[in-house]
């Protein structure tokens, strides 16, 4: 996916989930954040980030902030991107060959997952995660506890009994990664989810992107392990 007007910027404060104060050109300017976590371990004062400039003049806010280094490595923090790019990647068959049709916020019980695809009769639910945390080269998910994302791994197992395939697909929003695991430390119980939904059937995988100032591209696989400890492979 491609970004149109990007500027550079330097990141100042954070006053609220929603916006940013990023100094453009000399001016501290009032950036929207597209993405809610918490994103403690790069926006801090003085980091390097990509603001868009919006096309829409009425906004209340002229840029989005969608991207930021953490030291020599640019982390794409846009939480709608991951759908994107993991949509372009499909629509290539670059992961699962012969899909015939591709359908966005697809319900299935109480949940709505992000995609649903059809592929040579199979019935497949996707659900998307994007990933901004690193620590040590390996990428962590979540970066706060998620009652919804444990819910999600829970009825992804329950379409394997109804005949269904499923995947959860981490997108991992930088490139260099080693590997990715469940942040067992910040949410225990999405770890297990996770290690249940992967028995039960449930295909998952990781995919680190290359990152530019204004563009995001899922790049390869990375190995997804139950633990940082171990290296027992999920899948």
């Amino acid at each position: 996916m491609i970004y149109h007007n990007i500027r550079s910027g330097i990141f100042i404060s954070r006053p609220n989930r929603f916006i940013a104060d990023v100094d453009i050109d000399g001016r501290t300017e009032i950036c929207h954040v597209k993405n809610t976590g918490r994103c403690r371990e790069l926006l801090i004062p003085g980091a390097k980030v990509y603001v868009n400039q919006a096309d829409n003049p009425a906004r209340s806010t002229k840029y989005d902030l969608v991207s930021v280094y953490k030291g020599g490595r640019l982390i794409n923090i846009d939480s709608q991107a991951p759908n994107k790019v993991f949509l372009e990647y499909m629509q290539a068959e670059r992961l699962i060959a012969g899909v015939t049709s591709i359908r966005a916020e697809a319900k299935y019980r109480d949940s709505r997952f992000d995609y649903y695809a059809e592929a040579e009769k199979r019935g497949i639910f996707i659900e998307i995660k994007g990933v901004t945390l690193e620590e040590d080269g390996a990428a962590l998910f979540p970066d706060a506890p998620t009652l919804r994302g444990v819910k999600h791994l829970n009825e992804l197992a329950a379409c394997i009994g109804e005949g269904y395939e499923a995947r959860v697909v981490f997108v991992i929003q930088m490139r260099g990664v080693r590997y990715f695991t469940p942040n067992r430390k910040m949410h225990p119980a999405f770890g297990e989810a996770l290690a249940a939904a992967a028995r039960a059937g449930v295909k998952v995988s990781a995919w680190d992107c290359d990152v530019t100032k204004d563009s995001l591209t899922i790049r390869q696989s990375v190995p997804v392990r139950y633990s940082a400890e171990s290296d027992r492979v999920l899948s």
